[in-house]
């Protein structure tokens, strides 16, 4: 809708600008260059707790902050001074004392001359999200705290387990303590992340233990995984890094392993190529490390992945949909 302005009565647009300033929730301010106060919206005046804005006028709005509050405020007015806008969010007290949550918008005035003329300000109280983030933030720590009390739960019951079976199942007890370890890895990224993971990020962290940047290649755009998603990734990786370590490219110094990907037309592709290791043969069974890895990747991601034995090295490819991998914008 575009409302067009009244030429036949300029008394009816001044009286309608008034009223939507009166009705927004934002503080609305003119600044001089210098970063004085010159005008508040009454809707201003009323979010700000503010009796009578004569008493605010002229005064320095970056004084209004403190801390980076103030740094930010500073930064602000000399930015659209400049010619350019800049938003920030910070901690102010309103004019009778209490502690909100801004989001604050500042952007110059430009005037006939096209040089900035004045400075506009308009800031919104984010408080009751700021909280809400919190809170959060307060569950988020509590279940992931929870989850690790699990993984280590699951860990202590599966090694007394094992343990009744003799050595002869020794080697699977180290097997399942690492893959356990690897699932807490990617709760702390997850939980650090706000429940996603970019993907860089996540490999270069699981693959950190076997030589990585000396003798493994990560490469890809940036991706943002999903919880369910960063998990599988992160359980698939760390169980080709092992391998790669224990039997493929990895036992040889001229090992060496490349982990890329990339997205296009909604699929995301995904490759793991071993070179340089000792000669390949094909199991004559599905070893369990196989097995996970085509399980978790196929099912997890709704896609499909191959794990493949050619002479030079492992290869591991992996298709799936971006929209059952992607964290959500």
């Amino acid at each position: 809708m575009t409302i067009e302005p009244d030429t036949a009565d300029p008394d009816r647009d001044a009286r309608f600008i008034r009223s939507v300033l009166a009705a927004s929730e934002d503080c609305i301010k003119i600044l001089d260059l210098t970063g004085a106060l010159v005008f508040m919206s009454e809707g201003g005046q009323r979010v700000m707790e503010v009796d009578d804005f004569d008493r605010l006028r002229g005064c320095h709005w970056p004084d209004f902050w403190t801390g980076h509050g103030g740094v930010h405020a500073t930064a602000a007015v000399a930015a659209a001074r400049e010619g350019r806008s800049y938003r920030f969010q910070e901690m102010a007290n309103t004019a009778r004392g209490n502690p909100r949550h801004w989001d604050v918008q500042v952007t110059p005035i430009f005037g006939a001359d096209g040089r900035p003329e004045s400075i506009l300000s308009v800031s919104r109280d984010v408080t009751a999200l700021k909280e809400s983030e919190e809170r959060y933030k307060l569950l988020a720590a509590e279940l992931h705290h929870r989850l690790k009390n699990m993984l280590a739960l699951t860990q202590s019951v599966t090694a007394q387990t094992l343990r009744a079976g003799g050595e002869a199942l020794a080697p699977y007890r180290a097997r399942i303590d690492e893959r356990l370890v690897a699932l807490a890895r990617a709760q702390d990224m997850l939980l650090s992340a706000a429940s996603e993971a970019q993907l860089d990020a996540l490999a270069r962290s699981v693959l950190k233990p076997h030589d990585l940047e000396t003798r493994i290649i990560v490469d890809g755009p940036p991706v943002r995984l999903r919880d369910r998603a960063a998990t599988a990734m992160t359980l698939a990786i760390h169980e080709l890094g092992s391998n790669a370590a224990k039997y493929g490219a990895l036992t040889r110094a001229e090992g060496r392993v490349r982990l890329s990907w990339r997205c296009e037309d909604d699929v995301f592709h995904m490759e793991w190529r071993e070179t340089g290791g000792p000669p390949v043969t094909p199991p004559t069974r599905r070893g369990f490390g196989s097995t996970l890895i085509e399980r978790t990747l196929s099912g997890q991601l709704n896609g499909r992945a191959v794990v493949a034995f050619p002479p030079e090295g492992v290869v591991v490819s992996v298709e799936a949909p971006l929209d059952a991998l992607l964290a959500t914008e």
